[in-house]
């Protein structure tokens, strides 16, 4: 049983790794490639021949494409050349193959199958997914070889090239002959013969013919499937197919031994002499043992004892091309292991290196920096320190001139109040006349309002600093105080033929009833002040759940861009002089501001919506 394994694995290696060649082709082929590798320029090329040189080399010596595979390899290694590094891992898994070693074998295969994934090589992917499947079929793990042979049939049914295919199936058959029905078998015979035919593959056509002779016989055909054998033989004699035709002979004596040993006789004495002239060591010592064995039980005693010393020949023969070779195949395969391990344990001290030069050129970068950052934050600390005394100097003067500002806004202030309150006494004692026109008791009463107005503005000047939060507050009807102030200030509009226009309603909320007045007395008196002769403003209150808007719209000159930020500042450098020459004074928006803020609202400007020319002014306040 064991021997009828080695000569299935021999048929199977002789098919799988020439199948599309002739031995006389590849003898003159590797003759040429070695007279050709000194002149070969390119490395790569070269690379490729002696693969190529390796791989044609096993029939007539494992050792010589053990030697040219290695040479290749490390030629590949050299030029990191991918193709190459795969080739030769396949070789490698040849020569473990053939010399017996499945797990070496198995290991290079499966090596070269990764390679050949990566590089997107599907033909070599499906034959070396084949190969790994027959190596695990010599190692009696059938399941895992069907895995193999089924995604390899997978793939090649798949590939546009699909002579890789006739290949796959008939490896599919030889190694699972019983686990294959009879129809799906003839089905997979038919399609590899049609493959074979088309790419005219000579040996696979022939170890098919092989496959169907057995199956005659099996089906109880005897005579038409000798006859098949025997020609099957006889035309891969013809075409010089000399290592497949050495399995065929050897089953087919197999098989006559029991009924026929003359006709086996012959078979063994014709592979005999095959082996003889080619040189196939291992087939000559397998022909002289059946031959001895086979006379040995005819008790043919002169032709055994020929046959045995054939056999001890052939022994010596061997044992002293073994000492010749010197190669210690387990030894290439150990030694490379531990190159393999050094060498990624290499990487990882070169990465672990790289990374440590890294994180140093890093840290001196970060020293560089922080050193840098260092020297300009002392010289930025200096000018700060430079600057906040520039600062204090600044602000001391500031102080000083604002005392200085308000000391004399309160002398003026002070001094405003005794004309004012003139006006105000006599304003009164006029309205105290008997028999005063109505218009004119309405004037005078106007000109008193304005006067106690006028001192309520100056006294506001006069407790500018004072804490807006200390205003008193009572519940004030906006409604009201907005009609107050329109009818108010239409007297002025009405000078300049303005319309004032109102939208409101009642909205009760909590403030003090006369700094607001001031807000909206300013707001508006700025509308007319800003506003050409005839134009109308528009005054409303808008009521929200949470706050009041009140908007003061005039169509006038508008907010020039560069006064924008300016207008709310006491004292401020935005003053401009009204449309009919009216003097500013710099302090009723930034009075207007105080009082919004102090009631917690707050006040804007934006242009107006429509885009027309003018400006509206917005208070917001909380209900």
């Amino acid at each position: 049983m064991k021997t009828n394994g080695k000569r299935l694995t021999e048929l199977w290696l002789a098919v799988c790794l020439l199948s599309a060649q002739v031995v006389s082709a590849q003898v003159d082929e590797a003759a040429g490639l070695k007279r050709s590798l000194g002149r070969i320029a390119d490395s790569e090329a070269l690379v490729d021949a002696l693969n190529r040189l390796a791989m044609i080399s096993y029939e007539t010596s494992a050792d010589t494409t053990f030697y040219y595979t290695v040479r290749a390899r490390r030629l590949a290694d050299s030029l990191d050349y991918d193709k190459g590094k795969a080739d030769a891992l396949n070789n490698l898994g040849v020569v473990y193959d053939i010399k017996g070693n499945q797990q070496l074998a198995l290991k290079y295969y499966n090596d070269a199958n990764l390679a050949y994934t990566r590089l997107d090589d599907s033909v070599n992917q499906v034959q070396t997914a084949m190969n790994i499947g027959g190596v695990y079929k010599q190692l009696g793990k059938d399941q895992r070889s069907l895995e193999y042979f089924r995604s390899a049939l997978k793939l090649g049914y798949q590939l546009s090239n699909d002579s890789i295919l006739s290949l796959v199936i008939y490896n599919y058959l030889l190694w699972f002959p019983t686990q294959i029905p009879l129809e799906e078998k003839r089905q997979y015979i038919r399609e590899a013969t049609a493959i074979a035919s088309r790419y005219n593959d000579a040996r696979v056509l022939i170890a098919l013919d092989h496959l169907i002779a057995k199956e005659l016989i099996e089906q109880g055909d005897r005579k038409g499937g000798i006859a098949l054998w025997d020609s099957v033989i006889n035309r891969a004699i013809r075409k010089q197919l000399y290592y497949v035709s050495m399995d065929m002979l050897v089953e087919i004596a197999d098989y006559f031994v029991p009924d026929d040993a003359d006709r086996a006789a012959a078979y063994y004495r014709r592979g005999l002499e095959i082996a003889k002239n080619h040189e196939y060591l291992f087939y000559r010592r397998l022909f002289a043992r059946k031959l001895f064995d086979l006379h040995t039980s005819r008790n043919e005693q002169q032709e055994a004892a020929s046959y045995g010393q054939l056999l001890i020949a052939l022994f010596d023969e061997q044992e002293q091309l073994d000492n010749s070779a010197g190669i210690d195949y387990l030894d290439y395969a150990i030694k490379e292991q531990q190159f393999e391990r050094l060498a990624e344990r290499a990487r990882y001290q070169t990465f672990f290196l790289v990374l440590a030069v890294v994180g140093c050129v890093l840290a001196i970068g970060i020293s560089v920096v922080i050193r840098r950052t260092l020297k300009i934050s002392r010289r930025l600390n200096a000018q700060i320190v430079e600057q906040n005394q520039q600062m204090l100097i600044t602000l001391n003067a500031l102080e000083q001139s604002q005392a200085e500002n308000g000391r004399m806004m309160r002398i003026v202030a002070h001094d405003l109040r005794n004309p004012i309150g003139a006006i105000g006494s006599a304003a009164s004692l006029m309205l105290e006349a008997d028999n005063l026109p109505i218009n004119e008791q309405k004037m005078l009463k106007l000109v008193h309002k304005s006067a106690a107005d006028a001192l309520d503005l100056v006294n506001d000047l006069l407790h500018t600093h004072e804490r807006p939060d200390d205003l008193p507050k009572d519940t004030v009807d906006l409604d009201r105080l907005l009609h107050y102030c329109v009818d108010q200030m239409a007297v002025k509009a009405a000078a300049k033929n303005q319309l004032i226009t109102l939208h409101s309603h009642p909205s009760l909320i909590v403030a003090n009833r006369e700094k607001l007045w001031r807000v909206f007395n300013n707001l508006i008196g700025n509308a007319i002040k800003f506003s050409s002769p005839g134009e109308r403003i528009v005054v409303s209150l808008e009521v929200n759940p949470n706050h009041v808007l009140i908007s003061v719209r005039d169509q006038g000159i508008g907010i020039p861009e560069h006064l924008r930020t300016k207008v709310f500042d006491m004292f401020t450098d935005a003053r401009r002089q009204g449309t009919e020459g009216e003097q500013p004074f710099g302090l009723g928006l930034a009075i207007s501001k105080q009082i919004v803020e102090a009631h917690g609202g707050r006040i804007w400007f934006e242009g107006n919506a429509d885009g027309t020319p003018g400006t509206t002014f917005f208070v917001e306040l909380p209900r």
